[in-house]
């Protein structure tokens, strides 16, 4: 049985938990407020912190786990992501006083000082890029640094910018683009297990399907070259002659969603009838 760390509060736990039903690996709790719970035959999941996460995972106290690649990156620790799950989208930014002037991560002088609650992933950023710089960690509300002059800019989880620029601040950079991801260690022989290796096609399949609409109709069989055209799907249409069909045949294919209602009006506009769109719960390629 494996282990695997999930976040215990938040956004990312409900993405997670959405998740993982999906894939048909419903959390079953004895309790709301339980630790642990099953998620079925072959996992069992732990509920902690996503900031812990990755110290669990590399030390062995947990065999996998779901959390912010930000806070993969920030543990400095020897992990994997093994699969990108595709939300918790938000990045890592430089921010400044709107009245600053600064516009750009070359106007920063040498020895200014930076609050953050990332202090490993900023001292990276700045080496890279050969500026010395002061770090100041801070556990709370970094945007309040600049006001009380701790700091002259900051390094903070930015996902819309509002609360920057309700504090006053202006953004200067983007240190680095972050999402939710499946880990786990880089040493441990967990990764390439086939129980894992199963976990990760299970919620992979559920992503790819996102998105993703089935869609058949009927269609001239004399327009099938136009209709390859419309009805790309992942390795082109599937066509198959109809009992009694005459000219007419079954095209089926997997669309994306947000074409949709583009595909129909091309579709009608060749001949095609009995339009049938539907959902898609998983999709491996």
């Amino acid at each position: 049985m494996l282990r695997i760390a999930l976040p215990n509060k938040g956004r990312l736990a409900e993405d997670t938990r959405s998740l993982f039903a999906d894939a048909g690996l419903d959390i079953r709790s004895t309790s709301p407020r339980a630790l642990t719970a099953s998620l079925g035959g072959e996992f069992e999941g732990i509920f902690v912190r996503a900031q812990d996460i990755p110290e669990l995972v590399a030390d062995g106290a947990a065999d996998a786990g779901v959390t912010g690649w930000d806070l993969v990156r920030e543990s400095g620790r020897d992990l994997t992501a093994s699969l990108d799950l595709e939300f918790g989208e938000c990045r890592i930014a430089v921010a400044a006083k709107e009245d600053s002037g600064l516009t750009s991560p070359d106007e920063i002088r040498e020895g200014a000082r930076v609050a953050t609650v990332f202090p490993n992933i900023t001292r990276r950023y700045f080496a890279e890029r050969s500026q010395t710089v002061e770090i100041v960690p801070i556990s709370g509300s970094v945007e309040i640094a600049p006001h009380l002059g701790l700091a002259e800019l900051i390094v903070d989880l930015v996902s819309t910018g509002s609360t920057l620029r309700t504090n006053g601040l202006r953004e200067v950079a983007t240190v680095m683009q972050s999402t939710a991801r499946l880990i786990c260690s880089a040493t441990s022989p967990v990764g390439e297990s086939a129980a894992f290796r199963g976990l990760a096609t299970a919620l992979e399949s559920v992503i790819r399907a996102r998105g993703k609409r089935y869609l058949m109709a009927n269609v001239p069989r004399d327009s099938l070259d136009a209709i390859k055209k419309v009805l790309p799907g992942l390795n082109g249409p599937t066509v198959i002659d109809l009992l009694n069909g005459g000219r007419m045949v079954a095209a089926h294919a997997v669309v994306p969603a947000a074409s949709v209602f583009r595909i129909i009006g091309a579709l009608r506009e060749l001949g095609a009838e009995g339009i049938l769109v539907t959902r898609i719960e998983r999709l491996i390629p």
